[in-house]
């Protein structure tokens, strides 16, 4: 048994949809939480900026003694895995692999979409994700990024008009395509899937989290590194507390952390 927290970090909130499925398949584990809020979003940064980050979130993780991270943000899982790697003393497992292969598992057709920060989008890294795991498969990709989806979620606007507006012309091209499946390659994403799916009705959605926490499983079970603690504690750092913090943190959740504190990472 090992009862050391598993660290999951991410640029914002949007991390907290990767929690929450972590929470939902390790209900006797511990997390530790960090989201760089007060550099969010991500997604415009370059890929220098974002390794440079990536070593910061890492290294304040690794000073918590965590015996795993889960790295939820798309951007960072797209250029900085490496960098990542060469830092942590721990296994780690990125957000990209694991929705590629449960995209795959779920598309009809191979008709597969990809929604993403512009960061994410110019690696194409989903793109050779997919084709890697898929082989001689044929399939039809088409990425398109949704740089507007990260502040609409950071501010909570779940329910409001202008989301809609948005994401109707964000998620146009994939009707003309006629996809089947889209991949929502940001953790900010699926805060917004209500609207999503009421625009792509008959499209499959894939969310990475579910997806990453099979692999997680899969890493503490070869280790026999399982908590048998009888309540997690969920501890969250946050480089800046923003007013919608907990409220989001709250639809999300669904429960209250043991802890938000302030704290700068590097």
């Amino acid at each position: 048994m090992d009862n050391r927290a598993i660290g999951v970090f991410d640029s914002g909130v949007g991390g907290l949809t990767v929690l929450r499925s972590l929470i939902e398949h390790f209900p006797q584990e511990s997390f530790i939480y960090a989201g760089d809020t007060a550099r969010v979003p991500y997604g415009n940064k370059t890929a220098a900026t974002l390794q440079e980050y990536a070593a910061q979130c890492t290294r304040f993780l690794t000073r918590k003694n965590v015996k795993l991270i889960v790295v939820a943000c798309n951007s960072l899982s797209a250029t900085a895995m490496d960098t990542i790697a060469n830092i942590a003393e721990v296994p780690v497992v990125g957000v990209i692999n694991p929705a590629a292969r449960k995209a795959l598992l779920e598309s009809p057709a191979g008709h597969i979409g990809i929604i993403a920060t512009r960061a994410t989008v110019r690696s194409r890294a989903y793109d050779t994700a997919l084709r890697s795991i898929a082989g001689s498969e044929s399939l039809h990709i088409l990425s398109h990024a949704c740089p507007l989806f990260v502040p609409l979620a950071e501010e909570g606007f779940v329910q409001h008009p202008a989301t809609e507006l948005i994401a109707n012309t964000y998620l146009s091209p994939f009707r003309d395509v006629q996809t089947d499946t889209l991949i929502l390659g940001c953790t900010h994403f699926p805060i917004l899937r209500e609207v999503i799916a009421k625009l792509l009705p008959d499209v499959n959605l894939i969310e990475s989290g579910g997806a990453a926490a099979d692999e997680v499983q899969q890493i503490l079970a070869s280790k026999a590194a399982f908590s048998d603690l009888e309540k997690s504690i969920i501890n969250v750092y946050l480089s800046d507390i923003t007013p919608s913090f907990k409220a989001i943190a709250n639809r999300i959740l669904g429960i209250q952390p043991n802890k938000v504190e302030k704290v700068t990472f590097s």
